[in-house]
């Protein structure tokens, strides 16, 4: 006992001598697990990170954070004894796709840097680049602990029928449907229009007048990029569309304004900013054509011809869509929509729940039945452009209570996933006992999620 409040003592020590000779602040040590230091500073961090993100947690802060960052903690010590390793490409993607995306929200980097408490962007990606690791590391370790989970139907009847019919869970309304879509036509001298102003930009920038990013400020329709002077960020090819991929590998001067690029977001013109490894940091101005609202009136007259054709029986709705939808996706897929939206319980199926929808096609959907064919409507597809559709309602699934005829993926999922946590509350228990762990007096009277933290 005596030895570990020895050993306790001088970590502490150590760790707020590190952390004042950093940063001339004393901080707390307030946990140690096994040859790691918690300090009061890493809690609080956390706590505000967390509400900022408005992410939820259970119970008081004070007690949640420090234990998910001791069993956080826990994984990563045993990862170093099986030597787990991820993907460092990964973690950069990762940590690129935050930036841009939370540059995006703010609105800046300085005020992305004065949100993180002054920080340099440099410091800012490499205190994520380890938080991302860390969190990848710990998923890949337990993966590692749990292995394989091999479930047969009879485990899940059973499941299913040891449980009140109240703990089950709700299973949201889904909705599958399949859609034809028709860009209206673009007539050649909007495009010619389009292209001249891009042109107009290069030299006016080539001469000096002005800066690429001073145009992509107030001219580039990809809203995302001009609050940042067009920046994309650093991207890997595979996240470029293929026509602006080639185009910005092929260039070499930072000074050099490319020639105008077409994709199914619009026109660009491109200037590179770095080259470092297999990604790639550029800056764009995005123009659209207009749709005028004669030419949507023609795509929409097309289709209602179209529609009355399809309910008449005179071809099928998947054949029209292989052959008439200017989607490509859709197209492919004999007009099937599937659902693209990685935070969605049914990403990469066909299942969407009402407002995973695109943006115009729910309320449509919402008061047609199973097997109608739609008039035509207006919509924005997946690359911000004004179409024409019409969609046919494959299927609809209302809002209800799981059952095993209906939902047996999903309660398979359930059980696996409770498995899973039987499993890692084993291995942490068994960790607890093994791994050195020390509490500061002040923290100890929490209500842990993990019994073991406090040793006699």
């Amino acid at each position: 006992m005596k030895c570990n409040k020895l050993i306790f003592s001088l970590l502490a020590m150590c760790f707020a001598f590190a952390l004042q000779a950093q940063k001339n602040v004393i901080d707390e040590v307030i946990w140690v697990v096994g040859d790691e230091a918690i300090l009061r500073s890493d809690v609080e961090n956390r706590r505000l990170m967390m509400q900022n993100e408005s992410m939820r947690y259970d119970g008081d802060p004070y007690c949640f954070i420090p234990e998910q960052i001791a069993v956080q903690k826990l994984f990563l010590s045993q990862a170093k004894l099986d030597s787990i390793t991820v993907d460092e490409g990964n973690v950069l993607r990762y940590v690129d796709r935050w930036v841009n995306v939370t540059i995006a929200r703010v609105g800046s980097q300085e005020k992305l840097e004065e949100y993180m408490g002054g920080k340099k962007l440099s410091q800012i990606k490499e205190e994520q680049k380890r938080l991302v690791r860390d969190q990848e590391v710990v998923k890949e370790m337990q993966k590692k602990i749990v292995g394989d989970i091999k479930l047969t139907p009879s485990d899940v009847r059973k499941y299913f029928s040891s449980i009140s019919k109240d703990s089950l869970p709700m299973i949201p309304g889904t909705v599958e449907v399949e859609v034809i879509t028709i860009e209206p036509r673009i007539p050649l001298e909007d495009i010619d229009a389009i292209k001249a102003r891009l042109r107009d930009f290069t030299d006016r920038i080539n001469k000096g007048e002005t800066t690429f990013s001073s145009l992509a400020l107030v001219h580039s329709e990809d809203l995302a990029t001009a609050l940042r002077g067009g920046q994309t960020g650093l991207m890997s090819k595979t996240e470029m569309e293929p026509e602006y991929a080639n185009m910005v590998s092929s260039l070499s001067d930072p000074n050099r304004v490319s020639g105008i690029v077409e994709t199914e977001y619009g026109f660009h013109i491109i200037q590179l900013v770095e080259k470092r490894g297999d990604r790639i940091d550029s800056r764009h101005i995005l123009l659209r054509p207009r749709v005028s609202e004669q030419e949507t009136v023609k795509a929409l007259e097309r289709l209602d011809s179209l529609q009355k054709d399809l309910v008449a029986g005179k071809a099928s709705f998947e054949e029209a869509a292989k052959y008439i939808s200017t989607d490509k996706d859709t197209r492919n897929n004999k007009g099937l929509l599937v659902n693209k939206n990685e935070e969605s319980r049914n990403f990469g199926s066909s299942k969407f729940e009402m407002e995973e929808l695109p943006s115009g096609m729910g309320v449509v959907v919402d008061k047609m039945q199973v097997g109608e064919i739609s008039k035509p409507f207006r919509m924005k597809n997946n690359a911000h452009k004004d179409v024409v559709a019409i969609v046919k309602l494959i299927s609809r699934i209302k809002p209800h209570q799981a059952n095993v005829s209906d939902d047996y993926l999903e309660l398979k999922m359930l059980v696996e996933n409770r498995k899973r946590e039987e499993i890692l509350e084993q291995w942490i228990a068994s960790k607890q006992k093994s791994t050195f762990i020390r509490i500061s007096d002040g923290w100890k009277e929490c209500d842990f999620k993990y019994p073991g933290w406090i040793k006699d």
